[in-house]
């Protein structure tokens, strides 16, 4: 499969260019002209492109990439290592961000939701956050203890001492979207990551919070991605976590 050819797929597919994102969406690092195996994983660490390499991949997919607003621009130290490790392999590093969470099907919002057996979407038009009404009614630690069973992580939770009939989700560090859950009269919701403030605001807003992590509620999409690029033009996937407290 020709790179340049993969990207355009890619970039049409997730509709890069409606995405004001924090970094480039697309193709990052250029390091070959032809992909024959793929490995995906959450974030280009050192240690996924060494696994990269050692599975003998020719492009590595990530949801988080490199070059973000704001962070120093020279190709040296910790950021120039891990772009020569991947130029000296032959890897290229394909790289999608907020795309990747509001993909209606491939997305991380969906996968999250797909995984806790929810029917949700966005809440508004346009929006990150998602959303579903519950089964049947349930308290914040039965909710709790279901997200940490399908994460294979334990979530931090904000009681905010009500039953939960319907929730609010977005994955990574949207802990501060509880406000827009909270707005749209939602009973709780679900990020990865929490703030000093998430705390109160969950108890005064009277929404339940649970920090379920950010690397556990975006392992969904770049593995979605993956498998469906694998699928589409017959290429080999694989799909290595490398796991993150956070």
């Amino acid at each position: 499969m020709n790179l340049q050819d993969l990207v355009s797929y890619c970039d049409q597919l997730l509709d890069v260019a409606a995405f004001d994102d924090y970094c480039p969406n697309g193709l990052q690092v250029e390091a070959g002209e032809s992909v024959i195996r793929i490995v995906s994983g959450v974030t280009a660490s050192l240690a996924q492109v060494d696994a990269a390499i050692e599975a003998g991949a020719d492009l590595l997919l990530v949801h988080h990439g490199y070059f973000w607003k704001g962070e120093p621009e020279p190709l040296t130290g910790m950021k120039g290592r891990r772009v020569r490790r991947l130029m000296q392999a032959g890897v290229s590093l394909l790289a999608y961000h907020l795309p990747l969470d509001a993909h209606p099907l491939l997305g991380n919002n969906a996968g999250l939701g797909a995984a806790l057996g929810l029917n949700g979407g966005p809440i508004a038009e346009k929006s990150l956050v998602w959303g579903a009404q519950l089964p049947q009614p349930s308290g914040a630690g039965q909710l709790g203890a279901l997200i940490g069973e399908r994460l294979q992580r334990e979530p931090l939770v904000v009681d905010a001492g009500r039953p939960i009939r319907s929730l609010a989700w977005c994955t990574g560090a949207a802990q501060n979207y509880i406000v827009k859950a909270a707005a749209a009269g939602f009973d709780a919701f679900i990020s990865g990551e929490i703030s000093e403030q998430t705390q109160h605001l969950a108890q005064e807003l009277g929404v339940s919070y649970f920090a379920a992590g950010h690397h556990a509620t975006e392992r969904f999409g770049v593995r979605a991605l993956g498998e469906h690029l694998a699928q589409h033009f017959d290429l080999a996937h694989q799909f290595i976590d490398i796991d993150n407290v956070a």
